[in-house]
């Protein structure tokens, strides 16, 4: 994969790429300290995935994101951890907070990676079709699966697609996140942030920004939190006596 890192200062430029240089399958075209150079360079450029810094002056990483070609993934960096959730309103495929460690960022670059490989096969004719009272069937793959809602662990946003991740496989089809939302039983199916519905029943555990699911991590987002916490927590405690 070729990368980009796109951060206002140059110690932080400096540690993302000493961690490019010892991953495998990455290649650094350039690295730049503002998101106006970066745009420029994109322009004339193929790139598949951007180390990206959310707060710097002028144009920030969020409102950059929001300008940068579909079929280029984004993974924001930041020192302040209050500004990592809002990554997942941009459709990012991960956030990496200062200082990053080796081990922290290999996880987002192979989260990238397989990222990249899903939106590379050729997904114009998957889609979910026949939606019944407990599954649907979705097109993937050349082949139509039959997808159970309960077997569902949480979906997420990736660019014009959804994944859906099972405990068995992960499965891309063209549909954004809300359309899918609309069309699954909201008493199991709740939405975090712009990019991810979760399925309730297979919640392990969670805090005031994240729901855990087994070994997965899924944000909640502040237009969210709300409503996840209202319905699917508060109406379900149990009471001390």
């Amino acid at each position: 994969m070729t990368c980009i890192i796109v951060d206002d200062e140059p110690l932080a430029r400096e540690a993302i790429q000493l961690l490019v240089g010892k991953t495998k399958d990455l290649l650094l075209l350039n690295s730049f300290g503002s998101a106006n150079a970066a745009s420029a360079f994109l322009a004339d450029h193929i790139v598949d995935l951007i180390f990206l810094d959310i707060q710097m002056p002028g144009i920030t990483g969020i409102e950059f994101a929001k300008t940068i070609s579909q079929k280029t993934l984004v993974i924001f960096t930041t020192a302040y951890s209050e500004f990592a959730l809002d990554s997942y309103e941009v459709e990012a495929v991960d956030y990496l907070i200062k200082p990053v460690r080796f081990d922290r960022f290999q996880k987002a670059v192979e989260k990238a990676q397989g990222c990249f490989k899903l939106l590379e096969a050729d997904h114009s004719n998957n889609n979910i079709e026949t939606i019944a009272a407990d599954y649907f069937f979705v097109k993937a793959d050349r082949k139509t699966f039959k997808i159970f809602f309960k077997d569902i662990l949480y979906i997420e946003g990736l660019k014009d697609y959804v994944v859906l991740h099972t405990e068995e496989r992960k499965l891309i089809t063209a549909m954004n996140v809300k359309t899918i939302h609309d069309q699954l039983p909201h008493q199991l199916f709740v939405r975090t942030s712009k990019s991810y519905i979760v399925n309730v029943r297979h919640i392990s555990s969670f805090d005031n920004n994240t729901v855990y699911i087994g070994q997965s991590e899924i944000p909640i987002g502040d237009i969210y939190r709300r409503y996840f916490f209202d319905e699917f927590v508060t109406k379900k405690l149990i009471g001390r006596g």
